[in-house]
């Protein structure tokens, strides 16, 4: 009796421990920030302008008329004709705020540029 007892107190406890491992090493949000990107109007629509840091996917479409392009942390996109979209992540850093801009000369000078917050 005392074996069989003894037997499933060790069960019960590598139960016990096999779940704490377990739930221990569950996985954190693996899932980038997605922010979708509107062009139109020689301008930049953003859906959000901050986001937590880490893995932030930017989603561009391109509504203008005129080619454009979406640069932000080191990434761009193609140059985009109207209704074409592309998207990219970057890794954003906790405080930091990163310029956004459009590549294609003289257009952020017109207004094509903005800042986004990683928080």
């Amino acid at each position: 009796m005392k074996r069989i007892l003894s037997l499933v107190a060790a069960l019960a406890v590598a139960a016990a421990t096999v779940f704490a491992v377990v739930a221990y090493a569950a996985p954190t949000q693996s899932t980038a920030t997605k922010v979708k990107v509107t062009i139109k109007g020689f301008k930049f629509q953003l859906s959000k302008r901050s986001a937590t840091h880490g893995k932030v996917t930017f989603i561009v479409v391109n509504k203008d008329s005129i080619k454009h392009d979406f640069k932000i942390a080191g990434k761009k996109t193609p140059l985009l004709k109207k209704n074409q979209t592309k998207s990219f992540t970057v890794t954003l850093k906790k405080g930091k705020k990163y310029t956004y801009i459009c590549t294609v000369p003289g257009h952020a000078a017109g207004g094509m540029k903005g800042r986004f917050k990683a928080t």
